[in-house]
């Protein structure tokens, strides 16, 4: 099922998106805030998100950006402004689409199909157990990584969050998923520790530590593995 992350304060549209799109098929989890929007794009990673541009806290547009900042992930603006100097702002922040209020049904369904289809579907992650790059190798079925022709000893918990990043590789994970995956319930006592292992990873593993090319972090958002 395409899911879809529908981004409105309009508690009545909201529940009457859910209703349709559900009844087409698609999986939808709503936002009615900008932070709220971030985070679930974050932790869920939707196939679309469905834009409303006057939100309470962080104005659309903006969040818009911080959703490009990291993620390819199509964007359709449904919203009431109405002038084109708004839908090409909202445009060139990222948006894929722009769809004014009021609007009928079967149109946005058309405008989420033909995002969807711009989407190329990325290889699944566990299909390829040997990642290469400029730099180092890891071999994910041998639980081993190579650099310049010899074997990088890490420890468990480096292997473990290396392991998360590379498998879930060209994604954005977010710091308490990550956290959650690596160190489980103790999550929460272990944010200076993420920091730290990274650090190590990359000393360990990027050919300019300083300047990571595979290790990315993006502030106040999580961390993302690029081969």
């Amino acid at each position: 099922m395409t899911s879809v992350l529908v981004v409105e304060d309009e508690p009545q549209l909201v529940r009457a998106l859910e209703i349709n799109l559900r009844a087409r098929q698609y999986e939808v989890a709503a936002a009615p805030d900008g932070a709220t929007a971030l985070r679930l794009a974050i932790d869920g990673s939707p196939d679309i998100v469905l834009m409303d541009l006057g939100l309470p806290d962080i104005d659309g547009i903006e969040v818009i950006r911080r959703l490009r900042s990291w993620s390819r992930v199509p964007i359709v603006v449904v919203s009431a402004r109405r002038t084109s100097e708004e839908k090409v702002e909202a445009l060139d922040a990222g948006a894929d689409d722009y769809l004014t209020k009021p609007f009928s049904m079967a149109e946005l369904v058309a405008r989420l199909r033909a995002a969807a289809r711009r989407v190329e579907p990325a290889a699944p992650a566990d299909d390829i157990c040997l990642i290469a790059t400029e730099d180092f190798t890891v071999d994910l079925l041998g639980k081993r990584v190579r650099r310049r022709g010899s074997d990088v000893r890490l420890t468990a918990t480096e292997w473990q969050l290396l392991e998360v990043l590379v498998r879930r590789r060209g994604r954005t994970i977010g710091q308490e998923e990550l956290l959650k995956e690596v160190w489980g319930d103790s999550f929460t006592t272990r944010s200076n520790q993420l920091r730290v292992h990274m650090a190590r990873l990359r000393r360990k593993l990027e050919g300019d530590p300083v300047h990571p090319r595979h290790f990315i972090t993006f502030p106040g958002v999580g961390y993302r593995f690029e081969v």
